[in-house]
């Protein structure tokens, strides 16, 4: 074959190889030639030319048969690229199949996803809806009831993801593909910090360890008790009585010396109860990750790279920070008995904002006296305050609830806008409340538990006290005891609750502590 004749079939090729790659990559690529600047795409058209006539005039000397398979050898090679293009092709192929919407999975859970004060949160959920931004793909999110119940919405391909820590063994990995965030928990001793703390397993000998009965906990204590020779005492307590959460804080209020929890749930709650000490492990190293359906290679493959970029980010810091390392509680005062003493000294003022608070009392519906309990126990009164979840100001609004009471957020700051808007809320969820509870006075506990949690899971324990024979329209001991009941998954899964778990103790707790300030408040004559 002469020279003319192998430039020819090389201009071919060239040609074809373009030809195909353009057609492979789809119209909507074309418009990168759409916006091309008109000199490049004469440029790019009088090549393309020029390529064409050359080859046809080298290729016209040559047989028939030689051509037609010289065709046939450039498309299979334009189609197929060699082995190093073929890696290169399936991999853009399967990003072309990733969705536009992301159809997810996960469980409720004070690590992977909850409602807080009408605003969507959660570990797991905050890094489902970044890595989705981030794809530009729309967020579809359901709750599942159980592991077995995600993972059966994944193997099936009801949903694509599970944006949940499923554990990599080998029952689930049969049905899923692990990918994307991956997680390395232990279980943890959760014990009072300080110089008696236990620093070795062995000395657990002769110490008592509260556990949920029948849990992983409750298995590992007892192969541990196995392999130490015995000596540990250990008590079971039934979920339908406490939950790990539970036992966690009766820990850090002394009722109960020691528990045993994973270590991200006892970092969670560290965040709450600063005094604990959770750092000796009792068990081997327990790994998880999210997890795709088997057939969902591209989306794992997207997963994975997206998990190596986030790994290290600002923003990925920033999440953790949030929900295993920002304080959950209010900051005290030095001394608080001296600080209330001095501002419940008669005809004194309770705070710098008495007057805002008179102000927009009749907003709220009721006592100027109430708003002011409520910004001493949400902030001590002071504006400056950003809480871990966002929530601002005296009155510690969320930015969610203030749009929604129409408050314009560049002046949530401002003391008299963010007093304004607490009273609003006040009255909207008194109006809320008021067929469900008809007593104004008993209303005023209801009101306060939705002003902290927010509406919808005080609806759900009126919902739960009336199933389980409580009273649903009395607080203290009936719907109170509801709200507990929304932290265990029984419960947070039962039909009537639509709003998934809850933390019902520090809501249970803000209701208690509120009547209290308001009471003290009201007993002194303030000045008018």
């Amino acid at each position: 074959m002469g020279y003319m004749a192998r430039s020819g079939l090389v201009w071919m090729e060239d040609c074809m190889r373009f030809l195909g790659s353009f057609l492979r990559i789809g119209w909507c690529r074309g418009l990168f030639w759409l916006y091309l600047p008109s000199d490049m795409k004469r440029s790019f058209a009088y090549m393309a030319s020029s390529m064409v006539r050359l080859s046809a005039k080298c290729v016209a000397a040559l047989p028939v048969a030689f051509v037609s398979a010289a065709f046939v050898a450039t498309v299979m090679l334009s189609a197929c690229g060699g082995s190093s293009k073929r890696s290169e092709e399936k991999e853009a192929a399967m990003e072309e199949t990733v969705p536009d919407t992301l159809h997810a999975v996960t469980l409720y859970g004070p690590t992977s996803y909850f409602n807080y004060r009408g605003e969507e949160m959660g570990f797991d959920y905050e890094n489902l809806r970044q890595f989705a931004d981030e794809e530009g793909m729309v967020l579809d999110l359901k709750v599942a009831p159980s592991m077995q119940a995600l993972l059966k919405q994944v193997s099936s391909g009801e949903a694509q993801l599970a944006a949940y820590p499923v554990p990599k063994i080998e029952e689930y990995s049969k049905l899923v593909k692990h990918c994307g965030p991956k997680e390395i928990t232990w279980q943890v001793l959760v014990q009072p910090a300080g110089k008696h703390r236990i620093s070795d397993v062995t000395e657990l000998v002769g110490k008592t360890i509260y556990v949920e009965k029948d849990s992983k906990y409750h298995y590992r204590i007892k192969n541990l008790n196995d392999e130490l020779g015995g000596g540990i005492d250990i008590v079971p307590i039934s979920r339908d009585t406490l939950i790990t959460e539970d036992l966690i804080e009766m820990v850090d209020r002394g009722e109960i010396p020691l528990t045993i929890v994973d270590s991200d749930i006892a970092e969670l709650n560290k965040s709450y109860f600063p005094r604990l000490d959770i750092g000796m492990k009792v068990s081997l190293e327990q790994y998880s990750s999210w997890a795709v359906g088997n057939d969902c290679d591209s989306l794992a493959a997207r997963l994975d790279r997206w998990e190596k970029r986030r790994d290290s980010s600002p923003m990925q810091k920033a999440i953790y920070k949030k929900y295993f390392e920002q304080s959950k509680t209010i900051p005290l005062v030095e001394d608080e008995k001296a600080l209330r003493g001095l501002r419940l000294r008669k005809g004194g003022r309770l705070s710098p904002y008495d007057d805002i608070f008179k102000r927009h009392s009749s907003t709220a519906g009721y006592d100027w006296e109430l708003l002011a309990a409520i910004g001493y126990n949400e902030s001590r009164f002071d504006n400056r305050i950003v809480s871990w979840a966002g929530a601002r100001g005296v009155m510690q609004l969320m930015p969610v609830t203030a749009r929604a009471v129409g408050i314009d957020i560049s002046q949530i700051d401002n003391p008299d806008v963010n007093i304004m808007g607490a009273a609003k809320l006040v009255k909207r969820l008194d109006e809320a409340l008021s067929k469900k509870v008809t007593d104004k006075n008993e209303r005023l506990k209801f009101v306060l538990a939705a002003y902290n949690s927010g509406l919808g899971h005080i609806l759900d324990a009126i919902a739960l006290a009336g199933k389980y024979g409580l009273d649903d329209t009395v607080w203290q001991g009936n719907v109170s005891e509801a709200a507990l009941m929304k932290s265990r998954p029984q419960y947070y899964n039962d039909p009537v609750v639509k709003n998934g778990y809850f933390r019902g103790r520090e809501t249970v707790d803000f209701v208690d502590k509120v009547m209290r300030t308001y009471s003290a408040f009201k007993s002194v004559n303030h000045s008018k």
